[in-house]
C-alpha cells in the first residue's frame, strides 16, 4: 500500500507492508525508500514496514530551504506520532542512520529500537576525501542516482541538482553528535557498519563504545552499498537484533553478567 501524508511543510509519500510492530526503514541521502527493496520483504514478514521518502526524496516533493538532520529528525516524529502512531522499532542506512540517531534521543519514548547501517554521529566521522567538496555543490552525479531519482520525483530530474546540493552541504555541515551526547540514547541500537565503508571503521566502533546498549555488526566484504551488495545477510543482522533473538553471551566483558553455562558435550 501506497500513501501520502502532510507532515508541516512537507508531503510525504510512504509505502506500507505487512503486518505486527511497527518498523519504519529510513533511506540514504540521495536514495529513497526502493534503497530497501532487498530486505523489506524479509521484515514484512514478521513486522509491519513502513517506507517514507523524506522530503526532497524519491516521491516527496522538496520544500523551500535548506535540509538538516534535525529537521529530517522531527519530519519522522512527526511521521511516528500522525502515522504509526507511536513507537516503532528504526531501520535507517547511511543519512537514515544518522536521522534514527537524532530520533533516539530527541524522542526515545517513539523508539523500541534502532538499527543504524553505515551512518555517522559526526560528519568528521567520514573517510576523509569524501566530503572534501565544501562549496556545497554536487559533482558528477552518478547515472544510477540521476535515473532513479528523474523516475519517481514529483519535482522532475532538473531539480536534481537543487536537491543535491543541499544533501551535500548537510553533510558537510552536520551532523555534529559527540560520544557524550551518545551516551544519552536510551534505546538499544546496533551498529551496522561495512568492512570497507565511507564511514570510518574507527568511528563505527566509537558509536558502538558510546552507546549503552549498542552490538556491533561489521559486514564482510561490503562497501558503503552494502544493503546492495548482501542484503540476506544485512536483513539477517538487523532482524536478528530487532527480534531480540540472539542469546546472551557466555563471556561478556563490556555487556554485564555472563549467560549461562555451556552445557557438557555429547558424547
Amino acid at each position: 500500500m501506497a500513501a501520502q501524508v502532510r507532515l508541516g511543510d512537507v508531503h510525504t509519500w510512504y509505502a506500507e507492508h505487512g503486518a505486527g510492530e511497527p518498523l519504519v526503514m529510513l533511506h540514504g541521502g540521495l536514495g529513497d525508500s526502493r534503497d530497501f527493496d532487498g530486505v523489506v520483504g524479509e521484515f514484512a514478514t514478521r513486522y509491519r514496514v513502513f517506507r517514507p521518502d523524506r522530503r526532497g526524496h524519491g516521491r516527496t516533493p522538496d520544500v523551500e530551504g535548506p535540509m538538516s538532520y534535525a529537521l529530517m529528525a522531527h519530519d519522522t516524529i512527526a511521521f511516528l506520532e500522525s502515522v504509526v502512531n507511536g513507537p516503532a522499532h528504526l531501520v535507517g542506512y547511511s543519512d537514515g542512520a544518522t536521522v534514527a540517531l537524532q530520533v533516539a534521543l530527541l524522542r526515545p519514548d517513539l523508539v523500541r529500537r534502532a538499527v543504524a547501517i553505515s551512518g555517522v554521529f559526526h560528519h568528521e566521522g567520514t573517510v576523509p576525501g569524501i566530503l572534501d567538496d565544501t562549496s556545497g555543490e554536487p559533482a558528477g552525479l552518478p547515472d544510477l542516482i540521476v535515473n532513479a531519482y528523474g523516475e519517481v520525483s514529483p519535482d522532475g530530474v532538473e531539480h536534481l541538482p537543487v536537491v543535491a546540493a543541499k544533501v551535500m552541504r548537510m553533510a558537510v555541515e552536520g551532523p555534529t553528535l559527540t560520544v557524550d551526547d551518545l551516551a544519552h540514547v536510551a534505546v538499544a541500537v546496533q551498529v551496522m557498519v561495512a568492512d570497507d565503508d565511507i564511514v570510518a571503521l574507527e568511528h563505527a566502533v566509537a558509536m558502538y563504545r558510546a552507546i549503552p546498549r549498542s552490538e556491533l555488526a561489521v559486514v564482510p566484504g561490503t562497501s558503503h552499498t552494502l544493503v546492495f551488495e548482501r542484503p540476506e545477510l544485512c536483513a539477517s543482522l538487523a532482524l536478528d537484533f530487532v527480534d531480540g533473538s540472539v542469546s546472551a553471551p557466555m563471556m561478556p566483558v563490556r555487556r554485564g553478567r555472563p549467560g549461562p553455562p555451556l552445557a557438557p558435550p555429547e558424547r
